[in-house]
């Protein structure tokens, strides 16, 4: 029962930056890598915060320092003109810095004996810690998901969501594309920091190695989550990244616990198994035109 409660803990967590992902990679069309500077943005903010004795402020900031991070890659693309890799690249690479900054120049700070959020929520409720921090995990994705809805059913939100479908269009419409383009980001940055701020509440420090292959991890639950719910819609698509998420820490559970892979594969496995994710439309391809040309045969 560790493994499914575990599991579902750490996938209602990661959701967030799955949906963080999916508003920079699905809504607004653009390749964000900016996602493994700000989740440990997200970390140093929250840790710093609690150990301050200010959890609840600490969620507050590491959303505000999410949005600022996505902020500036936005200005690198839409101001510099600066390629969306590129810029994404520069950020994340500016932010190792300002997060050792954040640390006060330690590389891991430990959150151990200090009251997290999960701390203060869970001792509220009557139940295990364990199953508080799943119900905990599950209020925040849920109030994510509830704003994020409401939120693009805005003017602005609809403004988003017809940049990432058509620019062009967006741009002859005399729409502000820079500014809808940089809080797109902003929101989606926001979201992948709060996810790093509550994953060192949830793990009991901050480190600065923790960013590594987390925009892997988010994209392998956006990928997953649309196998199965297939719809675009942005309800749908919130719901496949909550959806992926856990199915996608269930699988990495499993593998590791059959020991056929070691605890320091779990890198590897995300690349494999994000890699069998994406394959699946070409693998869709080949066979309906294997069948088409069976058919073509048979005629």
């Amino acid at each position: 029962m560790s493994l499914v409660f575990g599991s579902l803990q750490l996938g209602l967590i990661y959701s967030l930056i799955a949906m963080g992902i999916y508003i920079s990679f699905r809504v607004l069309n653009i390749p964000d890598l900016t996602a493994e500077g700000s989740f440990v943005l997200g970390m140093a903010v929250m840790t710093i915060c609690a150990v301050g004795g200010h959890p609840v402020l600490g969620i507050l900031l590491s959303l505000l320092a999410g949005g600022m991070a996505g902020l500036v890659t936005a200005f690198l693309q839409t101001k510099l003109r600066i390629p969306a890799i590129l810029a994404g690249i520069l950020t994340m690479t500016g932010l190792y810095t300002i997060n050792l900054m954040v640390m006060q120049g330690s590389s891991n700070l430990t959150l151990l004996g200090v009251n997290t959020i999960y701390d203060m929520l869970g001792g509220l409720l009557p139940m295990a810690f364990s199953g508080a921090k799943i119900v905990v995990s599950l209020m925040f994705v849920l109030v994510a998901t509830v704003i994020l809805i409401l939120f693009f059913k805005t003017n602005c939100g609809l403004c988003i969501r017809a940049i990432g479908d058509n620019e062009l269009m967006a741009r002859s419409s005399s729409m502000s594309v820079d500014l809808y383009k940089s809080l797109g980001l902003m929101i989606s940055n926001a979201l992948i920091a709060l996810c790093g701020g509550l994953v060192a509440c949830d793990q009991g420090y901050a480190d600065m190695n923790s960013g590594a292959g987390m925009l892997v991890v988010g994209l392998a639950a956006v990928i997953i989550g649309e196998a199965f719910i297939r719809r675009r819609t942005i309800l749908a698509g919130l719901v496949s990244c909550v959806l992926g998420s856990i199915i996608y820490r269930f699988i990495l559970a499993v593998a590791v616990s059959t020991r056929i892979f070691p605890a320091y594969a779990m890198k590897l496995l995300s690349a494999i198994i994000v890699t069998i994710a994406l394959a699946l439309p070409a693998y869709q391809y080949y066979k309906e035109n294997y069948q088409l040309k069976k058919r073509d045969r048979h005629a």
